[in-house]
């Protein structure tokens, strides 16, 4: 008896080979998206491969960084730039603030021999963003080299890498883009450039390396591609970039700061000791709301809670001994919009509740309805 063979097909499967063509013209989206004239390179892995290959890419021995520590990712570059053998000074600031251009403008003056500045603006996991336009003309002022990691924010909030002076503009897509995390994107200005092409630490013939995309790629007129593309991945994030572009990034943007706001006043009235933990309105992330759980309580218990109620919804306790203190609540991407708000209030209310805390779930619902622009 002869068995026939039936061949499994799927939408994902067995795509015509994504061309050289098709992978240049989703950069140039991304550049749109960004507003910028520079070189943007979309790199075939999560962020954080743009993240330390433009910071292995710059730094060395020479270098005399200073490091704006505003969350976890601060401290993270840090670490990159001292095994660079560069100097660095780090700014450290609260989690539950932002820094300001002041200080930035102080550490100069202190330093300046400071030649290198990095910054997160957004911080997902801390819920602050950083004022990158004011930032950005006080390092333009002092001559620095400018890199930053828009990761979080952007299609969230503005990210203009050409009018702020930002050499090395770091995005991904798996946040307000509402996109894939296989993939991501570094703008790269000229200066960058010139001081990977002189820096003899700089990754050469590596999956780091910028200086061989830009040596095989831009400089070859983006007509043959380094390696297979992680072709899903760039599909996904050409159809995303769409989507934004069909929507309007104006209306994206506004749809983050919505939540953002939203949640915000909806935890305010809510009560049961809850508040917000980045002090300050206008520092607070349009990505992800983060709020102080109440004395006597734990956050990653009563976050446990109001998951088991609804499993679906993008809340996290904080990461490491923010475990303890932090709520998070992630209304970034498709996830913001007024139904994830309401349905983080009403879970949030469930579990004080259960701990015995008094709670106004019909105020904070109001509260939020009416923060929503």
């Amino acid at each position: 008896m002869s068995r026939k063979s039936t061949a499994v097909t799927h939408p994902f499967l067995d795509l015509a080979p994504l061309s050289a063509a098709r992978f240049a013209s989703i950069e140039d989206r991304v550049a749109r998206l960004l507003n910028t004239r520079q070189d943007v390179v979309i790199m075939q892995g999560e962020a954080l491969l743009p993240l330390e290959g433009a910071i292995r890419g710059t730094a060395g021995p020479g270098t005399t960084a200073l490091n704006i520590v505003t969350g976890p990712y601060g401290q993270t570059f840090g670490d990159w730039l001292r095994d660079c053998g560069a100097t660095v000074i780090d700014l450290a600031v609260p989690f539950h603030t932002a820094v300001t251009a002041e200080q930035v403008r102080a550490a100069f003056a202190e330093h300046p021999e400071i030649d290198f500045v990095s910054l997160v603006h957004a911080e997902a996991a801390t819920g602050n963003t950083n004022p990158v336009a004011e930032i950005g003309a006080v390092v333009r002022e002092h001559g620095a080299l400018f890199y930053l990691d828009a990761v979080a924010s952007v299609a969230a909030e503005p990210v203009l890498p050409d009018a702020w002076g930002v050499d090395l503009c770091v995005i991904g897509a798996q946040k307000a883009m509402g996109g894939p995390a296989g993939v991501s994107a570094v703008s790269v200005s000229e200066r960058a450039w010139a001081l990977m092409a002189a820096n003899p630490r700089a990754p050469r013939r590596s999956y780091l390396s910028l200086l061989d995309w830009k040596e095989r790629w831009v400089d070859g007129g983006r007509k043959a591609l380094l390696h297979a593309p992680a072709q899903l991945e760039m599909l996904a994030l050409e159809a995303c970039v769409e989507r934004i572009e069909a929507e309007g990034l104006e209306t994206v943007m506004a749809r983050h700061a919505s939540a953002a706001a939203a949640t915000r006043a909806g935890a305010a009235a809510l009560g049961g000791g809850l508040e917000p933990y980045v002090h300050e309105a206008r520092e607070a992330a349009p990505v992800a709301t983060t709020l102080r759980a109440p004395a006597g309580t734990v956050a990653s218990e009563l976050v446990a809670r109001a998951l088991a109620s609804d499993p679906t919804l993008p809340m996290a306790a904080g990461g490491g001994a923010l475990a303890v203190e932090m709520i998070r609540v992630n209304h970034y991407g498709p996830a913001a919009t007024p139904g994830t708000v309401r349905g983080a209030l009403t879970a949030l209310a469930s579990a004080l509740t259960a701990h015995g805390r008094e709670v106004d779930l019909a105020s904070a619902l109001r509260s939020a309805d009416e923060a929503w622009i």
